[in-house]
């Protein structure tokens, strides 16, 4: 047999009045369907809960027990209808977002505190992954979220553009063209031993590298697929590579920086991403926010 949250609001009534008659009242009932429900309660919890006499009424000590879980029960129960409110809103949950480890050394950290500002019972889960496995990862819903780069596949995921940057040269300490006081051309770098983004893992940079020069006129040494191991390459004089604005903040020392000459004055693009048949309220609330948050950065 079960109980009913009524019944359980009349115990924790007459427990705090310790009367039925002004429990009864403040429930705004009479006495007589009031005794019935502590009785329909104490037959489905299958022992006594009150002691009643013609002077006054008391809590066994199953009770006592009782009437702590059913406070739980009930403020559990008189919140429920707001978090359904505020989850239908987005303005709460849990959303699980993927990042690439570039949009981390100088975007995530202000985004995130402006997200954590206007949601603050949003719940983020962050997960470092390049962008071909962020989409690997909603595609497989284990994301909701990816700040990635593109290109995506429009058919299956939507996406908008969040941050642009400019695209730097990353050369060791004392490199001669470290020296030049006008940006530098890729056809500076022909002779130089380049440090290349993977084409499978880094396909966006790859291609932007590729794009700018055949790929067979570089004098390709190492081939990686994060930005912070190309800048440590670098720094040990393993060779010099392209990377975006934001990896100067990763401050490795015997680095510096060199813009680059490019169509346009800030190619590298970060996007949020999210399936395109994903209809909830809260990833709709996040993207807004991160499009949001990063309109100063």
């Amino acid at each position: 047999m079960s109980y009913t949250l009524d019944q359980v609001r009349a115990l924790v009534a007459v427990a705090e009045e310790l009367h039925f008659g002004r429990a009864a009242e403040r429930l705004q009932m009479t006495q007589p369907p009031l005794s019935r429900q502590i009785q329909r309660l104490e037959a489905a919890v299958g022992v006594p809960l009150l002691t009643r006499s013609n002077r006054r009424v008391e809590l066994t000590d199953a009770g006592r027990a009782f009437l702590d879980e059913a406070r739980r029960i009930i403020a559990i129960a008189d919140g429920a209808p707001q978090i359904a409110r505020t989850i239908a809103a987005g303005l709460s949950g849990v959303v699980r977002i993927g990042f690439t480890a570039s949009s981390a050394f100088t975007l995530l950290g202000p985004v995130l505190a402006r997200i954590s500002e206007s949601l603050p019972n949003v719940t983020i889960e962050l997960r470092e992954m390049v962008t071909k496995h962020q989409l690997e990862a909603l595609t497989q819903n284990t994301i909701d979220v990816a700040v990635g780069r593109p290109p995506f596949d429009p058919a299956i995921f939507a996406s908008t553009r969040i941050h642009r940057e400019r695209l730097l040269a990353a050369l060791p300490l004392g490199h001669l063209l470290a020296r030049r006081t006008s940006p530098i051309g890729v056809e500076d770098l022909v002779h130089e031993d380049i440090i290349m983004h993977s084409p499978v893992e880094a396909r966006y940079f790859s291609d932007i590298a590729t794009r700018m020069m055949p790929i067979t006129r570089w004098k390709q040494r190492y081939t990686v697929s994060q930005v912070s191991t190309m800048v440590a390459l670098v720094a040990a004089g393993c060779g010099v590579a392209l990377v975006p604005e934001s990896a100067a903040a990763l401050g490795v020392s015997g680095v510096t920086y060199a813009p680059v000459v490019t169509s346009e004055p800030r190619p590298i693009e970060l996007h949020a991403v999210w399936r395109a048949d994903d209809a909830r309220p809260l990833t709709r609330r996040i993207v807004h926010e991160l499009r949001r948050a990063t309109e100063d950065c």
